[in-house]
Formats: structure tokens, C-alpha cells, sequence
């Protein structure tokens, strides 16, 4: 399994907002079962050492979404996020991201749960 993150756009002026994409991919030759619910996945916005967002911070609930994806197939996940910041437990925020800026992606940084395995069907 390979894990990419992504943005819609390299660039985003003000006023724009990013949508973010995790896609997982199956690069082996057996089917395989893994996890991509919210209980697994988190979309996080750092810049250098300041992390910026996570999309568990607010997250009410999180959910298993248990699928078996196919080998050569994939399963993507895309957030718009609306360029909040966000702090662990949801607690309040003094400071605003700032407007305009590159975004980077970094699958290591994204997806979070235990390895994918075989599917047994």
C-alpha cells in the first residue's frame, strides 16, 4: 500500500481554499483490507515546526470504514478545508492562518493506523 497527499492547487491566493486528497493505493497482487475511516485518516496543515490544522481536532466522532481495495486500485479521501486554524479538543484559536502561500503534502504526516493486511475473501 502507498499513502499520497495532495492539493487541488500549488498556489492559493486570498480567499481561496485548499482541498486536500489522501488516495491509497494497492501496489501489491493480492486484494488487501484497510481501514481508511476517520478513526484512521487526519489531514494536517503544518508550516515548518507550526502546526496550523488538524482535521481532528473538531471532529465530533470518527468512524472505521473498513474497505478492500483491489491490487492497482485505489481509495481517495478529499477535505475542503476552509484555511481555519484549529487546536487539539477544539479549544479556541487567537491567530488566522495567513492568506496566499504554497502548500506541501507529506503522506507520512497525513495518515495515522496500523499497516494494511491481506484480505482474507
Amino acid at each position: 500500500m502507498t499513502i499520497s497527499a495532495a492539493t487541488d492547487k500549488p498556489v492559493y491566493g486570498p480567499g481561496e481554499n485548499p482541498l486536500l486528497t489522501l488516495k491509497v493505493t494497492n501496489g501489491g497482487t493480492v486484494p488487501c483490507e484497510v481501514n481508511i475511516g476517520t478513526s484512521q485518516m487526519e489531514f494536517l496543515v503544518t508550516s515548518g515546526s507550526d502546526r496550523i490544522f488538524s482535521s481532528k481536532d473538531c471532529q465530533a466522532s470518527s468512524e472505521d470504514l473498513v474497505k478492500v481495495i483491489a491490487p492497482g486500485a485505489s481509495e481517495t479521501a478529499n477535505f475542503p478545508w476552509s484555511r481555519n486554524r484549529s487546536a487539539d479538543g477544539c479549544k479556541a484559536v487567537a491567530a488566522a492562518p495567513g492568506g496566499g502561500g504554497r502548500t506541501t503534502s507529506s503522506p507520512r504526516n497525513s495518515v495515522h493506523g496500523p499497516a494494511p493486511r491481506p484480505s482474507s475473501s
